[in-house]
């Protein structure tokens, strides 16, 4: 299992039409092969910021599948419009703590 977090900065007005839109997009995203589970949180200090975070079977279900997919150019259609700029979406993988 991996995890994709990224901050997400919206343009300042457009958050209610933003979350609306994403409520939309979260079926699209959500019936993926890979796909997991996804939140989205909304800046406290700043509230035109979000926190998406999205957990994959793999990098590959996420980088290959979900944006090589039809879906992906309707998800970009959906929420594109409303960010400031196109950040880097990293990937992570849990560190096992328990081991030595």
């Amino acid at each position: 299992m991996i995890r994709e977090s990224v901050v997400l900065r919206v343009h300042p007005g457009r958050e209610a039409e933003y979350e609306a839109a994403f409520r939309a997009a979260s079926s699209i995203i959500a019936r993926q092969p890979g796909y997991s589970a996804h939140t989205l949180h909304r800046g406290i200090e700043d509230a035109s910021t979000y926190l998406l975070t999205v957990e994959w079977e793999s990098v590959e279900a996420h980088e290959t599948g979900f944006r090589g997919s039809v879906d992906y150019q309707e998800w970009r259609r959906l929420l594109h419009p409303f960010y400031v700029e196109l950040p880097p979406v990293p990937h992570y993988r849990e560190v096992d703590l328990t081991r030595g």
